[in-house]
């Protein structure tokens, strides 16, 4: 017992002061980085400059973030002429619907991995074509087999770009703007379904598939000309190998402008990464190691309360939903549509503001509203009570809980995934977030048709409970990141 106390005890020390030195830099560089010289007064803040480099790479990135929602809309305007095109059952067309999760899932799998092996560029494109050849297998689909091959192909992409944008982004992007960049993604993916649904009413299936393949051959292009993640270059096998730092340095002063002093942010990330190279390659097992614990509880924690507050349920049956409170589906969803939009631009304004935690903390206590405000309207309906107030009050509900979502529910749990999980293991980590989001995404759009034949307002009492259990988690255990460099957030979050 003494024994195996004492070697526990002497890891927990080698990792304190491995961290020690860490710390010091990173202290240390943030009060040069600070400070102004003296000769000219030029200021030594890599991140006060913010090149026009940054701004294209997260347009052409977010690209893929638009065929994530892209992805998630198609199906719900196109339910009818592709049942009547094609002949396709029920059945057949609710597999068609809920496959593209499965893909995902996959998807989440595995891009840690690809992209920790060829880098988030080469990533990208590897995604792109997974997404292209969905939407030409759809374009071309003659039957129920073509049409679930695109989407499992597409749902691939679609889950694969759900973690390296934000990765991507979040590494190349200055402190000061991380936020509101790795917000895009969020931005992207809501106008994509958004796009999908009103696009949906007046092309024909076939003609939206075709026209989701615009953002996917722009994004090709404008890869040609974005640099790779600095902090990737850094860590990547044939940079350990050389021993070069040239790559890293090019990559880093591109994003920051050539006439920017990168030499302290260059410290810090090397000095952190360093570190974090003297420990093993980390496995899925290693993810349960004291020094990980809480940044991992952190990303995966946060992915399944995303889902677990009902999104997936409410996007995938608004129209549904609508009808069944006695509203009519076509101006319920248009507004929908409209309004996440606008809430997720808005809320993107505030990110590095007010920061992350008030914004989950905000979302969160919307939803519940939202979710209250359903359920007490349905639970009108059930009981024949205030019949003329119950389809004001699900309009009002469904409303304010897609409003709030976008505004940190929808966007931040990336944008902290991104930023709390170290680099040596943010490829398995964040693989396995990915994964458990696009599941749990799966499962609460799967049981929604049950749990509302169940009980029609109890389903939504459901959801304000896990909204409120959100809450919970946020304020035990989420650190608050705004200001501070990955570096600085990964150290803390691990000690």
């Amino acid at each position: 017992m003494s024994s195996r106390h004492d070697t526990e005890r002497g890891e927990n020390d080698v990792d304190g002061d491995r961290r020690k030195p860490l710390l010091r830099v990173i202290e240390k560089s943030s009060i040069l980085i600070d400070r102004e010289a003296d000769d000219g007064g030029q200021v030594y803040r890599s991140a006060t400059r913010h090149p026009w480099l940054v701004y294209f790479s997260t347009v052409v990135a977010v690209c893929g973030s638009y065929q994530f929602g892209a992805y998630i809309g198609y199906s719900s305007p196109t339910q009818s002429g592709i049942i009547q095109d094609l002949g396709l059952s029920s059945a057949e067309y609710s597999l068609f619907s809920s496959i593209v999760n499965f893909g995902a899932m996959l998807g989440g799998i595995t891009s840690g991995q690809i992209a920790d092996l060829i880098g988030r560029k080469r990533a990208m494109v590897v995604f792109d074509v997974f997404c292209i050849i969905g939407w030409l297998a759809i374009f071309f689909a003659q039957g129920a087999l073509a049409l679930d091959i695109g989407r499992v192909a597409g749902g691939y992409g679609m889950g694969a770009f759900s973690y390296v944008v934000p990765i991507y982004i979040a590494e190349i992007a200055p402190t000061g703007l991380r936020g509101t960049l790795t917000t895009l993604h969020q931005v992207l993916i809501s106008t994509g379904a958004s796009m999908a649904y009103l696009l949906g009413v007046v092309l024909p299936w076939r003609v939206l598939a075709l026209a989701a393949l615009f953002p996917c051959v722009l994004q090709l292009l404008g890869i040609c000309f974005i640099p790779e993640s600095p902090r990737w270059l850094f860590i990547s096998v044939n940079q350990a190998k050389r021993g070069e730092l040239k790559e890293f340095e090019v990559a880093l002063q591109r994003v920051r402008g050539k006439d920017t002093d990168i030499s302290f942010e260059a410290a810090e990330i090397l000095s952190f990464i360093e570190e974090l190279q003297l420990l093993p390659k980390a496995s899925v097992l290693d993810l349960f190691r004291r020094r990980y614990q809480r940044s991992v509880i952190i990303g995966v924690g946060l992915m399944v309360f995303q889902q677990l507050g009902g999104i997936s349920g409410l996007t995938s049956y608004a129209s549904s939903i609508f009808v069944s409170a006695g509203f009519s589906s076509s101006i319920g969803t248009t507004t929908y549509a409209c309004i996440q939009v606008a809430v997720v631009i808005f809320g993107a304004n505030f990110i590095d503001r007010v920061g992350r935690k008030p914004l989950l903390l905000v979302s969160a206590s919307g939803m519940i509203l939202g979710s209250l405000l359903a359920a007490l309207s349905f639970y009108f309906k059930a009981h024949a009570v205030a019949t003329k107030a119950s389809p004001v009050l699900a309009l009002s509900g469904i409303l304010v809980y897609v409003a709030s979502f976008p505004a940190g529910m929808g966007a931040v749990p990336w944008i902290l995934m991104a930023e709390v999980l170290p680099i040596n293991i943010k490829g398995t980590a964040g693989s396995l977030a990915t994964a458990v989001n696009w599941f749990c995404s799966w499962l609460v759009a799967y049981t929604f048709i049950f749990l509302s034949d169940w009980s029609s307002y109890g389903i939504f009492l459901l959801y304000a409970a896990a909204n409120a259990l959100t809450i919970i988690f946020v304020i035990a255990l989420v650190p608050e990141t705004k200001g501070r460099t990955l570096e600085e957030i990964q150290a803390s979050v691990s000690t």
